[in-house]
């Protein structure tokens, strides 16, 4: 079962996480967003196996950002009528207040959530397969994006080559953050250059082996809808009915 999450059918999954997030934006209660949260939460722990180190550090900009709109909507909200709630240095803080502002940073937190439960429990190449299969998306578009992906850390590897090889020749690294980032040209220039042979050699070898970018019948890899995906799709919706309801009993 730590699995589940991973084993989904990504495009069911990003059907799903969509939904919740298209939903979660016409609830401006604060409750609802931070039910969604926890739940999300929740379903990660009980039904998958991330690095929680990881996604703690991943989580911590949307934490901030998160504060952020706390504090600015208590401190510049237009409404400050209604009953005063909390006053801290003199300045009163209304229910409208405190509402809006909650709304609004458990929001960020319940995006970020599904965000990161999506990115963390879905393979790439699986989720473009899946993208080919379920929802029909055009062969020359999906491969496109799965080759411009796959060299992802291929320029990663490339970038650092060319630094070390630029410091074997002497290059000294300037203090000035503007000059080194003038400098950069030096290697993002013949990083561009093996972009584009590489991106061509792809092109003739993918030629080679008969791609025309026509609709396939047949795939290596099937990524099927089994039972698994409509359980777990149960639970998200059972997680976002149970947001929604709580402005009703809250």
């Amino acid at each position: 079962m730590k699995q589940a999450l991973h084993d989904m059918n990504p495009s069911i999954k990003f059907l799903v996480t969509t939904i919740c997030m298209l939903t979660l934006a016409f609830f401006f209660n604060p409750w609802t967003p931070l039910i969604c949260w926890v739940g999300v939460i929740l379903l990660q722990l009980c039904f998958s196996s991330i690095n929680w180190k990881k996604w703690f550090l991943f989580m911590i900009p949307f934490v901030i950002m998160s504060f952020g709109y706390f504090w600015t909507t208590i401190v510049f909200a237009e409404e400050r009528t209604g009953a005063i709630v909390w006053s801290v240095f003199h300045y009163d803080i209304t229910k409208a207040q405190l509402d809006h502002a909650l709304s609004l940073s458990f929001r960020v937190l319940a995006f970020a959530g599904l965000s990161l439960l999506f990115a963390f429990t879905t393979d790439p190449t699986k989720f473009i397969l899946s993208l080919m299969q379920q929802l029909k998306l055009s062969p020359k578009i999906a491969y496109s994006i799965l080759v411009g992906y796959q060299f992802l850390p291929v320029m990663k590897e490339e970038f650092v080559h060319i630094q070390q090889a630029h410091r074997l020749r002497g290059a000294v690294r300037d203090r000035n953050v503007l000059v080194r980032l003038w400098n950069l040209r030096r290697i993002l220039l013949p990083m561009l250059a093996g972009a584009v042979r590489k991106a061509e050699r792809s092109a003739f070898a993918m030629e080679a082996r008969g791609f025309t970018g026509e609709k396939r019948t047949e795939f290596y890899q099937v990524i099927s809808v089994g039972k698994n995906d409509m359980i777990l799709s149960s639970l998200f919706f059972l997680i976002i009915v149970a947001g929604c309801s709580s402005a009703n009993w809250i």
